[in-house]
């Protein structure tokens, strides 16, 4: 019994692709197959979904912590709102492991946390009561549409990472790209308030040296990101600090800026955050 439950594969690449783009994976050779299964470390998320199986949402998220052996610090927690409908709006450095770590930092003081995140992570069946996924590849669905509205009309906190890719190195520095204007917008809208968060970390110069010769080639495809659960394994036994700002009016957006101003307002507040070390 023990054996044929460590045979259990709750994700596999093959079928993560085939969902994403039928044609696609009917094309892809084997050989490619499995070295993308260790990339991404099938076996050991299997492993840990395995051993965890009846944890769910927080309760995943801190068992998963405490197996990477990562150490969260927060600062300036005083800045979470308790029970206010708010959007967290954070830099991601990591493109994995800050995404756990700022589940888990607000997560202690807020249990009703919800997560916008791209759709292909709603595989990890044990964090799917903290998602709400976003079609990151194509049109999003009628009924994923009516979901983000939903999640943004309701009483929960938001997190968001409004870059919607994980921080490259630009001119030296690791930096998120432009951050979208939708989480302005549906600040606005909801009239939720944003608290900024910054989050200090940085992925291996192999990830950004990819990223780097894939633009390059003129590559379009987001290839490096088939390496963000190695770059988030390699981090095991590591300090994730997380700092929480000021909570930002959602009156203040007014127009004076645009919504991308805003949104670009908004990323320079959590860089200078990030220069307070």
């Amino acid at each position: 019994m023990a054996r044929e439950e460590e045979q259990v594969k709750f994700i596999q690449i093959r079928e993560v692709i085939r969902k994403k783009s039928p044609r696609l994976a009917k094309w892809i050779p084997r050989p490619l197959i499995r070295y993308l299964e260790r990339v991404i470390h099938e076996d050991e998320i299997n492993d840990i979904m395995t051993r965890f199986g009846d944890l769910y949402g927080l309760d995943f998220v801190d068992a998963l912590i405490a197996d990477l052996g990562v150490k969260v610090v927060l600062e300036d927690a005083e800045n979470i709102p308790i029970d206010d409908s708010v959007i967290f709006a954070s830099n991601h450095p990591l493109g994995g492991l800050d995404g756990i770590a700022i589940m888990q930092a607000i997560g202690r003081y807020r249990r009703d946390v919800k997560f916008l995140v791209n759709d292909i992570l709603m595989n990890i069946r044990n964090l799917e009561p903290l998602f709400i996924p976003v079609n990151k590849v194509g049109g999003q669905a009628k009924s994923g549409i009516m979901a983000i509205e939903q999640a943004y009309a309701s009483e929960n906190a938001l997190l968001v990472f409004p870059a919607g890719l994980v921080s490259r190195k630009i001119q030296g520095e690791i930096a998120d790209l432009g951050w979208k204007k939708s989480f302005i917008s549906k600040a606005k809208k909801y009239k939720r308030d944003i608290v900024p968060v910054y989050i200090d970390g940085k992925n291996s110069n192999f990830f950004y040296n990819l990223a780097r010769l894939r633009q390059k080639l003129g590559l379009k495809v987001n290839i490096e990101m088939l390496y963000l659960p190695d770059e988030m394994f390699s981090q095991r036994n590591h300090t994730v600090t997380i700092r929480i700002g000021k909570r930002i009016p959602y009156q203040e957006f007014d127009r004076s800026k645009s919504e991308h101003e805003w949104a670009h307002h908004v990323r320079e507040i959590v860089y200078r955050m990030g220069d307070k070390k």
